[in-house]
Order: C-alpha cells, then sequence, then structure tokens
C-alpha cells in the first residue's frame, strides 16, 4: 500500500539546535498513527513541517505524491483543503459561536451560502458528539471538553482525507479524554480518513493508534505496532512503555479489550 505522506530526510533547525536530522517517516492510507517523544524531540514541529506551516531546513515532504513546497499557491491551497487539522489549544475564533466557526472554512472553500454552510456546520458538530443548542455557544462558554469537539468539527468541515492532531486529549480529565478517542475511532471507522495523532497520552495509545512512531535523537526510532514498538530495547521506549504508567495503561487496554474501551 502506498502512503499517503512520505517524510524522507527531514531536517528542522532553529539556529544551532537541531530538531530533525534525517528523519523518515510514512503515513498510510486509513490508519491512525501516533507519535510521540521526549520534551523537545519536535512532534508538533514535525506536524507543522507536514502541512506546511513551516519550511523544512531539509529533506522532502511528500502528501498525496505532491511537494507542497514546489506547488503553486492555488495547487497548494488545493492539496491543504484535504487536511484537517486540530490544534492543541483549539484554536477557535473567539468572537465566532461553534456554527460560524465551523461554517467559514465551507463558505471559503466551497462558495457554499451562509444559510446552507451553516447547515452543514451543525451536522459536522452533531457528528463529532455536540448537543444540537451548542451551535449557538462561544469558545468561551464551552469546557474544554466541548471545545476539542468543536476543533474537531471544525477539522471535519471539509471531508478531509488525513485528520492531523496535536495533543487532542491535553487538559482533559479521563472520562472526557476516553470519549474523545472513542469518538476519533468511530469517526475514522465510518469515515475512512488517516489519523496522525501527537500525543503523550498513553491510554490514548492503547485505545486509538494502529501503529506508533517513536521519536528521539532527531529520527524516528520505530514505526510499527504497539506491541513491536513495546519489544524495542531503546531505554526511552522501556522507560515510556514498561514504566508504571505505560504498565496501567497496557493492563487497562488487556482487561477491557478495544472495543469495550
Amino acid at each position: 500500500m502506498a502512503p499517503l505522506i512520505e517524510v524522507r530526510g527531514l531536517v528542522n533547525r532553529f539556529g544551532d539546535h537541531t530538531v530533525h536530522d534525517d528523519l523518515d517517516l510514512d503515513v498510510y492510507p486509513g490508519e491512525i498513527l501516533g507519535v510521540v517523544g521526549g520534551s523537545g524531540t519536535g512532534k508538533s514541529v514535525l506536524l507543522r513541517s507536514i502541512i506546511g506551516l513551516r519550511q523544512a531546513s531539509g529533506g522532502t515532504i511528500r502528501v498525496f505524491g505532491q511537494d507542497l513546497q514546489e506547488l503553486s499557491a492555488q495547487d497548494r491551497s488545493r492539496v491543504e483543503q484535504r487536511f484537517g487539522v486540530l490544534f492543541q489549544t483549539g484554536a477557535l475564533f473567539t468572537s465566532l459561536n461553534l456554527q460560524e466557526n465551523v461554517a467559514l472554512p465551507l463558505i471559503e472553500h466551497t462558495g457554499l451560502s451562509r444559510s446552507d454552510a451553516e447547515h452543514l456546520a451543525r451536522m459536522k458538530l452533531a457528528l463529532a458528539g455536540l448537543p444540537a443548542q451548542a451551535a449557538w455557544n462561544y469558545p468561551s462558554e464551552l469546557s474544554g471538553g466541548m471545545v476539542k469537539r468543536a476543533s474537531l468539527a471544525r477539522a471535519l468541515a471539509l471531508d478531509p482525507e488525513v485528520l492531523f492532531l496535536d495533543e487532542p486529549t491535553a487538559g482533559l480529565d479521563p472520562i472526557s479524554a476516553a470519549a474523545f478517542d472513542r469518538l476519533l475511532r468511530t469517526l475514522r471507522d465510518a469515515l475512512g480518513f488517516s489519523v496522525f495523532l501527537v500525543t503523550h497520552d498513553l491510554d490514548t495509545l492503547y485505545t486509538t493508534c494502529d501503529r506508533v512512531a517513536v521519536l528521539a535523537r532527531g529520527k524516528v526510532l520505530v514505526a510499527d505496532s504497539l506491541e513491536q514498538v513495546e519489544d524495542n530495547p531503546d531505554p526511552w521506549i522501556q522507560d515510556y512503555f514498561h514504566g508504571p504508567r505505560g504498565r496501567a495503561a497496557a493492563d487497562a487496554h488487556q482487561r477491557l479489550g478495544r472495543e469495550d474501551y
């Protein structure tokens, strides 16, 4: 199966500090790929490089077989419309209600009337598990879990083929985080998109991800199933997956089963 995203020899530098050095990674159709690593390993930098928000210092990134940096502005915009992005803070427009937040990309990129765009926006909000009346709420009126769901609805507005999520469960209580994980997997199964998921949440890794990529020392140490990653002898991987929190997440997954989580 050909990858949707191919990263080859990626280099990212900030002054004299090198974050990525000859990094390779693939993302395949329909999979949920979890990206983990210690603080400063450049998980979010990698995400931003792939979606074109950061110009890499070297290497190539091909998305849907195309290098975004080589495309005209118009062609690049067309490719970017096949992405959906959920940033860590949600990044909703605070002056717009949820319906308007989700309708905005529809109006901007599809030429729909405001009425039709807002109708579709309400459908996306419902798809993300929000009650109908939430459409008229403003971000400041929402709980953290509702903000994440509203941001997910906006990321899904244009029916993306790849969804990029940056720490989607950060700041959520365990119940809300588990509900978000179940929602993500349900939507992936129903809609068939791929997911590039930056996270540090071990429960999220065990309940949602098909593969896990571990960043360290500027590279991807391993990108494989959780079972294979857990067996990697690298000290950081062993500490991460076999420390107290890793064992607890693995035990919970084995006890409940993915389908019941």
